[in-house]
């Protein structure tokens, strides 16, 4: 495992470009399956878990082509089905949870898939019953075998209904979505997620043909197609990462200018760091963060500490409640931390007391942020990162903090951050890769 060596403490200045959406990314590569024509994406973020992702379908017999950086060519006409019952597709998949989505596609187009217990961040429990019963709902027979711990779904014919889905999972929207476009008749998708990621793969299915209305909304009508064709596609920008630079700026007291960052789909993410008292300038498309050294909570109307919660879009994403808390540690303040979601994806607060930092865990959703407003700076200290946003929040922490960090387990953070260290070295960071 590879570890970062963090010297704490320095201001950084100059632009940061983030990176294409990592969860788009999943879902869009993904969707290729749907057609055999040549589909054309760019703005690919080349990072673990997406690279991943394109080997598996790569085995499958897709013809990948990278045409430039972050721009890649697929061209699904003769996919090997057979490929999903091998022991090297059960190890690839089992280490991605984005893999899950080749199953409505599959479905759609072959009438089949296969997919073994998909894996990702340990952030708690994450069930997957929200993908099958929608699948089911649309008329596919579903199989889990236990002992191998490999899902199956199967159907002749995939045929258009009304369903309520359990739980708004992006995901799971993307899956039955991406199973509906060439499904006989009209599908309703009530309590759809509806986050961006869902509408640009809304839109990019819609320019190959697909027939959807509601885009943008929980409820999503489909009506079915017979086949789809190719198309040019663009991911936008990565709002979790537009998220931790802006995070990164406050805690650092950094002059940071966030390039081309996609500001009509951040939703309440520049509101909810206001909140926290961070000053913020929209410049076109860019977002300028001046040099702070100070920053203060807001409260309620009647005086009481604020709340900050994850909330199904357009609520603030889970993905960012990570940097929320480590940046509240420096403010003037104290918030409540409400992740609502995922139960396991608090527990990394104890690094950051060692770090000098004042939070209660209350329980496992539930953190209170007393701010030491930079008066008391965080020392540094040895942690592993646990998953990819706690890891980014950590490094941020290490980033301000007097002294040197390190942290290992880095891998988790190359699944969502591309080249990271190399990019913020560039604006006067001093991250060292340290290949154990």
């Amino acid at each position: 495992m590879a570890t970062f060596r963090i010297e704490g403490g320095y201001q950084l200045k100059g632009e940061l470009t983030p990176q294409g959406a990592k969860n788009e990314a999943l879902q869009i590569i993904c969707a290729t399956l749907l057609t055999s024509d040549e589909v054309v994406v760019s703005n690919i973020p080349e990072i673990r878990d997406v690279l991943k992702l394109i080997e598996i379908i790569g085995e499958l017999g897709v013809s990948v082509t990278k045409q430039g950086k972050g721009k890649y060519s697929f061209k699904a006409s003769d996919v090997k089905l057979d490929y999903l019952k091998t022991e090297k597709f059960a190890k690839q998949a089992a280490s991605l949870r984005g893999s899950i989505m080749i199953l409505g596609p599959l479905l759609a187009r072959f009438g089949i898939g296969y997919i073994p217990q998909p894996g990702g961040d340990k952030i708690g429990r994450r069930r997957l019953d929200t993908h099958f019963s929608g699948l089911q709902k649309l008329g596919a027979d579903f199989e889990y075998d236990a002992e191998h711990a490999f899902y199956r779904v199967n159907a002749k014919k995939l045929k258009g209904c009304y369903m309520l889905l359990d739980e708004a999972s992006v995901t799971g929207t993307a899956n039955i979505l991406m199973a509906a476009v060439m499904a006989e008749g009209t599908t309703t998708i009530y309590n759809a997620a509806c986050e961006p990621y869902l509408q640009q793969l809304s839109k990019m299915l819609v320019s190959m043909g697909a027939k959807i209305s509601g885009i943008g909304s929980n409820l999503l009508t489909i009506n079915g197609v017979p086949s789809l064709s190719g198309c040019s596609h663009q991911i936008l920008p990565d709002m979790i990462e537009v998220g931790s630079f802006i995070g990164l700026a406050a805690m650092t007291g950094s002059e940071i200018t966030i390039k081309n960052a996609g500001i009509q789909h951040l939703g309440i993410i520049p509101d909810q760091f206001k909140r926290l008292g961070i000053s913020l300038e929209q410049k076109n498309d860019d977002i300028f963060i001046p040099e702070q050294k100070h920053y203060e909570i807001e409260t309620f109307i009647d005086g009481s500490i604020m709340t900050i919660a994850d909330a199904p879009w357009p609520g603030l994403t889970p993905d960012l409640l990570s940097i929320f808390l480590v940046v509240a540690t420096q403010a003037q303040g104290s918030v409540l931390i409400h992740q609502k979601m995922f139960e396991s994806r608090l527990f990394f607060v104890d690094k950051l007391i060692d770090m000098g930092a004042q939070i209660i865990l209350c329980d496992p959703h539930r953190a209170t942020v007393i701010g030491l407003d930079h008066k008391y700076q965080l020392r540094g200290t040895n942690m592993s990162s646990p998953d990819i946003r706690a890891g980014v929040a950590l490094l941020i922490a290490a980033l301000s903090a007097k002294g040197v960090s390190k942290i290992s387990n880095i891998e988790q953070i190359d699944r969502g951050y591309e080249a990271i260290d190399l990019r913020l070295n560039a604006i006067g960071a001093h991250i060292t890769r340290i290949d154990n």
